[in-house]
């Protein structure tokens, strides 16, 4: 017999490991590494993955447990795919079993549940006859209660098996019996792993005879039977396309199912239940596109992608083209080219904002070749899209950052397109990052890996002009020109303490609110950025000072006006908007800061009938709201799409003329190293919707820090100079690319705990540190290196009743900080679990609030 190591699905620390379980000579054939299985866990059974087999040798000196059920004929996980899963929880320091879980659709992440069924009978009892009349008796107890055990017996004996929460829910009042028939015997009970979700099926008919036979009985229906007989003569009419759907059937004629079961009867027709595929866009049509004349930019830059992916070998590359330069087409025929090859290709995008433009292009090139998966699609739909992958019935697959785990066997290409998002990086556990994943994924395959944007990532470009050897490091490809010839939008920065000077207290300055009535006159449309939902940034009382704050979170309430409430956007509490004052009773209660609801109301007022659309978290909460918003807005049935970030990136309309940043600087002073990468690359994105086919493009960005070097370098669409002037900064402070980051995040509902805890956790891990001759602070001239910042309160100090304080933690060279990180963790198990300490570690962190 061969044994199975198995990653059980019991995520804490103790379990991270495999354990071993026999597999059964009736299983040996079907259970491969990828299985997941049912198996044994002290008193309970629980789901896991194999993720090895290995032959028993007979020197055990322990009786293992066999496994009990195999829960999938095909393994969802292929043996690259574990191993992935390996190299994931080693690399962002996560239990094994979540980076499994992370890979397959939630429909599988099943629980195991309790099952009822007939035991053996026991002396005294009577044995139930087969037709059901005699029932079993236990104990000789009044006569209702007889009564409901002869029920609750022919109940499960006619359904063989019955989940314990519907045989409780059945005879909600008999608990106490139950668990008597249980410990009598009489009543068995069992476990199984129980999937979310159920393959959907419909009911089909086909003929279950030859024609021939079929036409021979049409010939002797009885007159009675004439619907009957319409079916038969349909049936033989569309033979061609049997078996179809019932539905189809009963609908097309007009007719009942029992007039179907009377055709079964005779034994003329058959029908069964068979398995379709959910598909989220069934009567959907994509309009067919062929591919574009490339121009000598693209060409170039096909030619270096396509050169790796004849010669079937990995590759890393970084395409910075500007916003506008064809990056989609580029992609598209390096898709193509990979397709011919008979390989597979996985498209990621940042946002589910992006998908349906992505959708459109891709399925109108590809057609049915194309899967999709993103979280707005239904449960069903997602699975049923996972296993078209596996089942290899598509050859692309578009999706957010979990489809480069889509189950393909024979990938060739991956592409990220704008690779430089922070929506990559998951921000619960395993806190993967999509791109890192990505390549690794590429070298288990030798397959190309494309990674587009026109503001790249500091890390990304940086190591592809420093020609680094890391593993991860990309060749770099440019396209500095748009590919239709036409120039970038000319970028207009407004200072808006000029403007407030002035006597302008609006929150559109004169040349931006110009700028709009000239596209309402023109019939033109124009992209307003915000990057703040709701109406307000806070409410607060002008007599006394009082803050609408939330009572589980160290952090404001926004206010929401639709819904008249105030709500946090950590935790989810909401409450009423307040009339007065609730600590001093005024009624001077005012709304500051602007939200996107705020600048919607104002629009209205401005401009009488101008029609907005606006996207942002509150508006998109519906599944396909993104594509119903989007599809309105490029049907010219708005002038405005006034959006968060979610309208900044990735999107093509031809009629933008204009694009306004209302508060440019909003993230700027975040505790947040990144903060000036990411206004600059915010600012690029949005300002390259404008403009982008014939007509010319305008851009206004409202500041209140206008002489800030990253408002001043976006608005010369100047990347070079930005990334020289930020890593200049960077190289002084020594962060990222100058080094590696792992954010520590400590949570306790008690402050004084929570404070002494992270110190002694800094304090072993600098004498760990210190030991192994790692610990100093880092510098431009050192190779190996370590230092640890903190701890401090968090910049958002309680979320959830629970405090938060972090540490940081700065290293390079070989030194081994992840590993050490997490055997500090572990060494404070026991004040982990004595006192309800929280230890959160994310490598390369994107957000460190």
């Amino acid at each position: 017999m061969e044994i199975a190591k198995v990653i059980v699905d019991v995520p804490v620390k103790q379990t991270d490991r495999p354990f071993d379980y026999l597999v059964p000579e009736s299983m040996r054939e079907w259970i491969e590494i990828g299985s997941r299985v049912g198996v044994p866990f002290g008193h309970r059974t629980v789901q896991g993955f194999v993720i090895d087999l290995v032959p028993r040798t007979g020197t055990e000196s322990f009786k293992l447990k066999p496994i009990q059920e195999l829960l999938d004929i095909v393994p969802p996980l292929s043996e690259d795919l574990v191993e992935l899963a390996e190299w994931m929880s080693e690399r962002y320091a996560s239990n094994r079993i979540m980076s499994l879980q992370v890979m397959v659709p939630t429909a599988l992440k099943g629980k195991a549940e309790r099952y009822i069924s007939l035991g053996d009978a026991l002396d005294g009892q009577k044995a139930a006859s087969d037709s059901g009349e005699e029932v079993l008796f236990v104990w000789g107890e009044e006569s209702t209660s007889e009564k409901v055990q002869q029920d609750i017996i022919r109940f499960v004996k006619s359904r063989g098996q019955v989940p314990l929460q519907q045989l409780s829910r059945k005879y909600p009042n008999h608990a106490a019996l139950i668990k008597k028939l249980l410990l009598g015997g009489v009543l068995l009970e069992s476990q199984a792993i129980k999937d979310k979700l159920n393959k959907k099926t419909m009911k089909s008919i086909d003929l279950a005879v030859d024609v021939a036979a079929a036409e021979e009985a049409l010939t002797s229906f009885p007159a009675k039977a004439q619907r009957q007989k319409e079916v038969l003569a349909f049936l033989l009419e569309m033979k061609e396309l049997l078996p179809m759907a019932m539905k189809e059937l009963l609908s097309t004629l007009q007719v009942s199912a029992a007039t179907v079961k009377g055709l079964e009867e005779k034994g003329l027709v058959v029908t069964e239940d068979v398995e379709v595929f959910r598909d989220p866009y069934q009567g959907r049509k994509f309009r067919a596109t062929e591919p574009l004349n490339l121009t000598d930019e693209q060409q170039h830059v096909y030619n270096n992608i396509n050169g790796r992916l004849q010669e079937r070998r990995h590759g890393v590359f970084l395409l910075h083209g500007v916003t506008g330069s064809g990056k989609t087409e580029v992609y598209l025929q390096t898709i193509q080219r990979c397709i011919e090859q008979d390989r597979q290709a996985i498209v990621l995008v940042p946002e589910i904002a992006l998908t349906p433009q992505m959708v459109e292009r891709f399925k109108g090139r590809f057609g049915d070749q194309v899967a999709v998966m993103h979280s707005r699609l239904s449960g069903g739909e997602r699975y049923d899209e996972w296993r078209k992958i596996r089942e290899g019935q598509v050859k692309v697959a578009i999706g957010a950052r979990s489809a480069v785990f889509a189950p393909f066997s024979r990938l060739g290409l991956i592409i990220m397109d704008e690779e430089h998002e922070t929506s990559y990086k998951q921000e619960e556990t395993p806190k993967y990052h999509a791109r890192d994943v990505a390549v690794k994924r590429a070298q288990q395959h030798q397959a190309v890996v494309v990674l587009g944007s026109a503001t790249p990532s500091l890390e990304s470009y940086y190591a592809a002009r420093s020609q680094s050897n890391d593993e991860f490091a990309p060749l770099l490809l440019e396209m500095p020109t748009r590919a239709l010839g036409n120039k970038l939008p000319e970028v207009r920065i407004v200072d808006m303490r000029e403007e407030l000077k002035d006597g302008n207290r609006s929150m559109f300055s004169r040349a931006l609110h110009k700028g709009l009535e000239e596209r309402l006159e023109r019939g033109e449309q124009t992209v307003l950025l915000l990057n703040r939902r709701g109406y307000s940034t806070f409410v607060m009382c002008r007599s006394c000072g009082y803050v609408a704050g939330c009572p589980e979170c160290d952090i404001s309430l926004t206010y929401h006006q639709r819904s008249n409430n105030l709500r946090c956007h950590y935790c989810g509490y909401a409450e009423a908007a307040p009339e007065v004052c609730p600590d001093c009773g005024s009624e001077h209660i005012r709304y500051f800061g602007t939200g996107t609801q705020r600048v919607e109301e104002e629009l209205a007022k401005l401009f009488p009938g101008i029609r907005v659309i606006r996207m942002d978290v509150d508006t998109t909460s519906e599944k396909g709201s993104h594509e119903k918003l989007l599809k309105q807005f490029r049907e010219k049935k708005a002038d405005v799409l006034l959006g968060t970030q979610m309208v900044a990136k990735g999107l093509d309309f031809p009629d933008v003329t204009l694009v306004g940043v209302i508060t440019a600087d909003s993230a700027l002073n975040l505790p947040d190293f990144r903060a000036a990468e990411k206004t600059f690359q915010l600012l690029t994105q949005v300002a390259g919707r404008a403009g982008r086919h014939q007509l010319p493009g305008e851009v206004f960005v409202q500041s209140y820090t206008p002489e800030h070097y990253s408002i001043g370098h976006a608005s010369q669409h100047d990347y070079v100079s930005f990334v020289r002037e930020e890593l200049l900064h960077r190289r002084n402070l020594q962060y990222p690319p100058y080094c590696r980051l792992i954010l520590v995040t400590f949570s306790h509902e008690q402050l004084p705990v929570l404070i002494r805890l992270a110190e002694n956790y800094t304090r072993i891990l600098k004498e760990q540190a210190n030991a192994a001759g790692w610990l100093g602070s880092l510098d431009r001239f050192s190779n190996d290196a370590f230092d640890v910042l903190g701890p401090v309160a968090s910049p958002i100090p309680r979320i959830k009743n629970r405090y938060r304080f972090q540490c940081m933690i700065k290293w390079r060279g070989d030194v081994d900080a992840i590993g050490l990180a997490l055997a500090t963790a572990r060494r404070m198990d026991d004040d982990v679990q004595a006192q309800k300490l929280q230890i959160s570690l994310d490598v390369d962190p994107q957000m460190l609030m």
